[in-house]
């Protein structure tokens, strides 16, 4: 018998949880189904950043006023982006230490 029936349970698990399916998922922004939105002065600066997007391969709906504020965050948000930092690795007991004494690291920089 399932475990699921125990106990006197009805209720099955939902198929999504139990195969990995992400129901959380947000869109990417700069898709094609999902376009960023951005608002420039000029017809120049809209040339400007359709050259921009192509080279990073996003789609944007670009609005053109002259009265309104120039909004690109969306876009700075998406190049500039966060990288993550990875240190070296240590290396294992046994191994030459990193200083170039030829020891072994227990013996050398791992105390």
């Amino acid at each position: 018998m399932s475990k699921f029936f125990y106990k006197g349970r009805i209720e099955k698990k939902p198929k999504h949880s139990s195969c990995g399916y992400n129901t959380k998922r947000e869109t990417k922004l700069g898709t094609e189904t999902n376009p960023l939105t951005l608002i420039v002065n000029t017809e120049e600066r809209q040339q400007e950043l359709e050259v921009q997007l192509a080279e990073h391969q996003l789609f944007a709906t670009i609005t053109v006023d002259t009265d309104a504020v120039e909004d690109i965050a969306e876009l700075t948000a998406t190049l500039n982006k966060p990288t993550t930092t990875t240190f070296d690795k240590t290396p294992n007991r046994n191994d030459p230490c990193l200083c170039g004494s030829g020891k072994k690291y227990k013996k050398c920089c791992g105390k």
